[in-house]
C-alpha cells in the first residue's frame, strides 16, 4: 500500500529540503547585504525566477549595472541545460493539463533528478500529481530559504562562510539516487570525464555548456544498448506496474 500522494511527495523531496533551505539562505544573505532593495525582493525572485545560479548571477549583474540584453544572454547560456531536461520528460508530462506549465517552470536540476530517479506505477495521472507536488515542495523550500536568508542578512551580522557547500552535498546525494535507480556506472564516469575535459581544455565561461554537450553525445551514443534501463526509470518496473 502506497502512502498518500502528498506524504509520498514530501518524503521524496526531503533531500532537496536540506539543500535548498541553506542554499536559499546563502542567496538571501548575499542579496540583502549587496543590494539596496527591500529584503522581501529575495523571496519574490524565488517565486518568479526560481533559479539558484541564475539568481546569484542576477545579483552580480545588478551590481555591475548590466544592460537588459547582456542579462538575457547570460541567463540563456546559464540555463540552456534545461532544454535537455525537458526533452527527456515529454512523455511523462504529456496530458498533465493545468499542471503542465508549472511542471515545466519548476524543472530545476534537483527536481529533474527526483522525477527521473523515483519508481513509477502505471497510473499516469497519479504520477503527474506526485510530480507536481514534488516540484511545488521544492520551490517552497527555496523560497523559504531565500526569505530567511534575506531577513537575517538585513537584521543580523554573522559569518556565513562555507554555507555554499550545501549545493555540492545536495548534488552528491542526487547523484547517488540516480545511480541506485539506473544501476549503471557509465553515466557517472561519462559525467566525470566530460567535466575534466571541459575544465582542462576550455575557458571557464564555456566549461558548463561543453561538459553538458559531451555528456549528451555520450548518452545518445550508448542509448540503444541501455534503453531498457531508462524505460524502467521512467515507467517503473514490470512488478511495480
Amino acid at each position: 500500500m502506497h502512502p498518500p500522494g502528498s506524504v509520498n511527495a514530501f518524503k521524496l523531496s526531503l533531500p532537496v529540503l536540506f539543500g535548498y533551505v541553506p542554499l536559499g539562505m546563502a542567496f538571501g544573505v548575499v542579496f540583502s547585504t549587496q543590494l539596496d532593495y527591500a529584503w522581501w525582493f529575495a523571496p519574490l525572485m524565488g517565486v518568479l525566477i526560481y533559479a539558484g545560479a541564475g539568481q546569484l548571477l542576477a545579483v552580480s549583474l545588478l551590481l555591475a549595472h548590466t544592460g537588459l540584453l547582456e542579462v538575457f544572454i547570460a541567463m540563456l547560456v546559464l540555463n540552456a541545460r534545461h532544454l535537455f531536461y525537458g526533452l527527456s520528460l515529454l512523455d511523462a508530462f504529456q496530458g498533465a493539463g493545468w499542471r503542465k506549465p508549472y511542471l515545466i517552470f519548476g524543472l530545476t536540476d534537483e527536481t529533474y533528478s527526483l522525477l527521473t530517479s523515483r519508481a513509477r506505477t502505471s497510473n499516469k495521472a497519479q504520477e503527474q500529481k506526485t510530480d507536481f507536488l514534488i516540484t511545488l515542495f521544492n520551490q517552497s523550500y527555496w523560497v523559504l530559504g531565500c526569505a530567511l536568508g534575506a531577513w537575517l542578512g538585513h537584521t543580523l551580522i554573522f559569518d556565513a562562510t562555507g554555507i555554499e557547500f550545501a549545493l555540492v552535498a545536495l548534488f552528491i546525494v542526487l547523484c547517488i539516487e540516480q545511480y541506485k535507480a539506473l544501476q549503471s556506472h557509465f553515466v557517472i564516469w561519462a559525467g566525470v570525464a566530460a567535466a575534466l575535459l571541459a575544465v582542462l581544455v576550455f575557458p571557464q565561461s564555456q566549461q558548463l555548456l561543453v561538459a553538458i554537450f559531451l555528456v549528451c553525445v555520450a548518452l545518445l551514443w550508448q542509448y540503444p544498448s541501455r534503453k531498457h534501463l531508462y524505460q524502467v526509470t521512467q515507467g517503473g518496473s514490470a512488478d511495480e506496474q
